[in-house]
């Protein structure tokens, strides 16, 4: 009884803490899109100052001696994958409206799909294979590529979802060892000097405004952690659908600061990929089940 409890706990702790990941990551967004659509900072030195300000935000979680590991190259490889997903989000959120970033990089799982059968020698049959044909067209209904104003900076979100699934498997991998705490110091500390060295051709400076690049350091440190912790406490398959939620989050967001109101081709594109992650996941959980 006492494990049974126990368990219920964790998944339901788990949740919340995606839960708030996804509206701290909203807030980060919102910030970084501000940062490039209202002041015209680039999109690289925003990147380095976000994540420069969230490592110091990070530090005192060295005075626990957090800051240990044995796998410092799985690290290096899911850092320098973020990072260049870092790239292109940024990029993104400076020309595209927050609602259709957000709806694209829900493609994220499918990618780790393909990247699962690809790298780590998964299968990928009929079903697999369906599912992310359906979350390609909810993909390309959201792009609307016959739309007038269509650029092809619409796909730099997409870019930044395959490189963050990449990303996605080994935190998963490495949460089975790793503490919270070294997931995102590890994230931060290591992400910063990769963008320093991108950001330092075009220059750091983003302007006389600060309050945004402040803004989103502070949430991302917090969000990272949290998404850390949800991992640590339930299962990838468990917390997906609560991910999903950062939608609304930044659409509603979106909407309050900029004005962006998603057409209805949105929603039927995000509910074709939400269903079609959901498959995927669905037969993932089956094909574990009987293993």
């Amino acid at each position: 009884m006492t494990y049974i409890l126990e368990t219920h706990h964790r998944a339901f702790s788990g949740a919340a803490f995606m839960v708030l990941a996804g509206a701290l990551f909203a807030g980060a967004n919102v910030a970084v899109q501000a940062a490039g659509m209202w002041y015209g900072a680039p999109s690289s030195a925003v990147a380095f100052w976000q994540y420069a300000g969230a490592m110091v935000l990070a530090l005192p979680l060295l005075r626990g001696g957090h800051w240990r590991t044995g796998q410092i190259g799985l690290h290096l490889l899911r850092v320098a994958l973020a990072a260049i997903g870092v790239q292109f989000w940024v990029a993104g959120l400076a020309v595209v409206p927050i609602w259709q970033a957000i709806a694209l990089i829900l493609t994220s799982p499918l990618f780790v799909t393909i990247g699962a059968w690809a790298l780590l020698g998964e299968r990928l049959d009929a079903r697999r294979i369906g599912a992310v044909l359906l979350g390609a067209l909810g993909g390309v209904i959201i792009l609307a590529p016959w739309a007038d104003d269509f650029t092809l900076a619409a796909f730099l979100p997409v870019i930044a979802a395959a490189f963050w699934a990449g990303a996605s498997l080994l935190t998963k991998r490495l949460a089975a060892t790793e503490t919270a705490a070294t997931l995102t110091l590890a994230l931060l500390v290591l992400l910063v000097p990769i963008n320093l060295a991108l950001a330092l051709p075009g220059g750091l400076s983003v302007g006389p405004v600060w309050w945004p690049v402040l803004l989103a350091a502070g949430c991302t440190v917090l969000a990272q952690w949290a998404l850390a912790v949800a991992y640590r406490r339930a299962d990838a398959t468990y917390l997906q659908p609560f991910d999903h939620l950062k939608l609304p989050f930044n659409v509603a967001l979106g909407f309050a600061v900029f004005g962006f109101a998603p057409p209805g081709s949105m929603w039927l594109g995000a509910a074709l990929i939400i269903l079609a992650v959901a498959w995927v996941l669905g037969d993932r959980a089956s094909a574990s089940h009987k293993a």
